[in-house]
């Protein structure tokens, strides 16, 4: 045990010594690529770090009875890991918050709920690392289960796994997922989108329905989380990484209370449409 952590320390020491004389380079001969290529190398460092460190976590969360805050714990972790080897940072606005700011407002104040939040490239992660509320996970499909390192942090940190493979088994996952937010009063953090979008403009991809029909299974409310377009921060195809703070606004909880499968398009098309506007709001004013 000792080898490996040995091993598992003296590679992080080289790899960050490597993404460190990227950045210096990048920066010295104004190659964005180099810096692009050093910042996503220190990202996935931080990530391989903190999801080890998650699964330690939530290992010893759920032996304590307090397993729902696996991922709130890890989300942190990664949020302040992520502002010293890239020095980017979300600055957070809470529409319920007192001044309109981070605490006590409708992330700290909604549980259990459907959170749902716009896709727009890796760096997702980072947001969730600083808007990620207590007691909530994320959904990812059932095969993840299975993946070394990510999958056990995930199981452990009662991550609500969707099977993908047909409609049915869809639909009774979000059964089950609906009796598991209530009995442990578990919320649960999805992309609708599907996918990263790679935007440079403010828009949303196409809605999935997977978070409407949890939502009013569960007849728990939406919480739409809308993060300003930041491509000029990241641009994964422009091969670009910098640093920079970058807003995100949390909306008002929509409630799914007395609503049935024969509301979810009409749900899905107002959080959609509420979520763009402010999308577009916010990225004009973070410009």
């Amino acid at each position: 045990m000792s080898s490996l952590l040995f091993y598992l320390l003296t590679l992080i020491t080289i790899l960050t010594a490597t993404v460190h004389t990227l950045l210096f380079l990048g920066r010295v001969l104004k190659n964005d690529a180099l810096e692009f290529y050093g910042r996503f190398l220190a990202g996935s460092i931080a990530l391989f770090v903190c999801a080890l460190y998650g699964m330690i976590a939530s290992a010893v969360l759920n032996v304590v009875g307090y397993g729902g805050l696996g991922q709130w714990t890890t989300a942190r972790a990664y949020k302040w890991t992520m502002l010293l080897v890239t020095g980017v940072w979300f600055d957070i606005h809470d529409g319920g918050a007192p001044g309109g700011g981070s605490a006590g407002g409708w992330l700290d104040k909604t549980r259990p709920a459907v959170f749902v939040g716009n896709h727009q490239s890796e760096l997702d992660i980072l947001s969730l690392g600083h808007i990620f509320p207590k007691y909530c996970s994320v959904s990812a499909k059932a095969s993840l289960r299975y993946m070394p390192l990510l999958g056990w942090f995930m199981y452990l940190s009662k991550t609500v796994f969707i099977e993908r493979a047909s409609r049915e088994k869809a639909l009774a996952a979000f059964a089950d997922a609906a009796k598991q937010m209530h009995d442990a009063r578990q919320s649960v953090y999805i992309f609708p989108e599907g996918t990263r979008s790679y935007y440079d403009h403010a828009d949303l991809l196409p809605f999935k329905k997977g978070a409407f029909h949890l939502a009013i299974q569960a007849q728990v409310p939406i919480v739409p989380v809308v993060v300003a377009n930041y491509s000029h921060i990241l641009n994964v195809k422009a091969r670009r990484f910098t640093t920079g703070r970058i807003p995100i606004k949390i909306l008002e909880p929509i409630s799914t209370k007395g609503l049935t499968k024969d509301d979810v398009d009409d749900l899905l098309e107002k959080v959609r449409s509420s979520m763009l506007a402010e999308l577009k709001t916010l990225t004009a004013e973070a410009r």
